[in-house]
């Protein structure tokens, strides 16, 4: 985006509105085409949220092979052949609702058996990003027919794990911190990146199809990001209206009755004791309601940054207290499609800078003076 405004610009007219003579002059009629033209430009040519990408993918990959590998001993009562919901049964609903699974190809045991092994390894293979784009499908047909063989017993956060692994599959998810990025680096290191392989086509055509594949591939992963931000707007949005709409939520006792439900007292003590605090029981259901109608609306600027800190601290308190941690898990990875890629890469100098510190106190020679690292500071393109 700065790139754009810098070319379209001159050098002495600033790149941001309400400053300098021209652009503060200038009629509504004029700036709106300008900006129309940035944001076509940034949806074409510029991928964004590449790191946030990479963090949807490896913590739904990981999600869901902690799930599948905790549910491994119950597997075959949850979507196998011994499962109270027969293939049967499973094979009579798709036929009403248009669902598909291909753990109903086959009623054998050892068919299933393999089935469960090649979505484990799926799993790993996704969240590793080791060929991102077919495996990405890969992910999200075992998501999609683990969702259907049992739909009954789904929850929110299986939903919502499938809806994303249906986004990212459009997505260029596997550009960062992946095997897939590895490998391009290895080939740029060794000269090999610009290779061109040999065809019957020209040069000239082949760099012009090239060029349509990047624009494509930048059009949906751009599209896909998009669509993902907008779900979980939408999502909050939705859940802090339904409560404002619930006398339980309006009277600050909604935690009261769901700490007190069997169903979801993992820790019978920690529920009790936290139920004793009447007023902060009642604080955290208006913060609640406040921060999910709030939400669609602060995401730009550095407010946002408080915001998800409440969220992550809600998702927290709704794992340990109501023992539901892949729905927590699922919202606090989808809250991550937020955070700027300045952010990741802050972090990443972060750990590099430790992990050298590390290295060199372990070797027993002193560390090398780091750079000082400024946290990330908010600019109006970069948001």
């Amino acid at each position: 985006m700065q790139q754009a405004e810098s070319t379209s610009t001159p050098a002495a007219t600033p790149s941001y509105p309400g400053h300098g003579t021209e652009r503060a002059d200038a009629p509504a009629s004029r700036q709106l085409p300008t900006r129309v033209v940035t944001l076509l430009t940034l949806l074409l040519e510029q991928p964004i949220s590449l790191y946030a990408a990479a963090v949807l993918r490896i913590g739904y990959g990981f999600l869901y092979f902690a799930f599948l590998l905790r549910e491994f001993p119950h597997r075959d009562e949850n979507w196998g052949p011994g499962s109270p919901w027969t293939p049967a049964l499973a094979r009579q609903l798709f036929d009403q609702t248009g669902w598909v699974s291909f753990l109903t190809l086959s009623d054998s045991r050892a068919y299933f058996e393999v089935c469960y092994t090649a979505a484990l390894v799926t799993s790993v293979l996704f969240m590793l990003g080791w060929r991102t784009r077919a495996v990405s499908v890969l992910f999200a047909v075992v998501v999609a027919s683990f969702h259907a063989r049992a739909i009954f017993m789904t929850d929110g956060g299986d939903n919502l794990i499938l809806l994303m692994a249906l986004y990212l599959v459009v997505t260029a998810c596997g550009r960062r911190w992946s095997l897939d990025a590895r490998r391009v680096r290895l080939r740029a290191t060794a000269g090999k990146a610009g290779r061109v392989p040999p065809g019957r086509v020209s040069g000239e055509l082949r760099r012009h199809l090239h060029d349509a594949r990047l624009t494509v591939t930048t059009v949906l992963h751009n599209c896909g990001m998009l669509v993902i931000a907008a779900q979980v707007c939408f999502l909050y949005g939705s859940a802090g209206l339904y409560k404002v709409q619930g006398a339980s939520w309006g009277n600050g006792s909604a935690l009261h009755y769901a700490l007190n439900l069997d169903l979801f007292r993992p820790w019978p003590g920690l529920s009790a004791v936290a139920d004793g605090h009447v007023v902060l029981i009642a604080a955290i259901c208006y913060l609640t309601v406040l921060v999910q109608v709030a939400f669609p609306f602060v995401l730009f600027g550095r407010l946002k940054y408080p915001v998800l800190t409440v969220l992550l601290g809600m998702h927290v308190g709704i794992a340990v207290f109501l023992g539901l941690p892949l729905f927590s898990g699922a919202m606090i990875v989808a809250d991550a499609v937020f955070l700027p890629d300045r952010f990741y890469r802050y972090l990443g100098r972060l750990f590099r800078g430790a992990a050298r510190r590390t290295t060199a106190g372990e070797a027993g020679t002193p560390p090398r003076e780091e750079p000082v690292l400024v946290p990330p500071q908010h600019t109006p393109s970069s948001q």
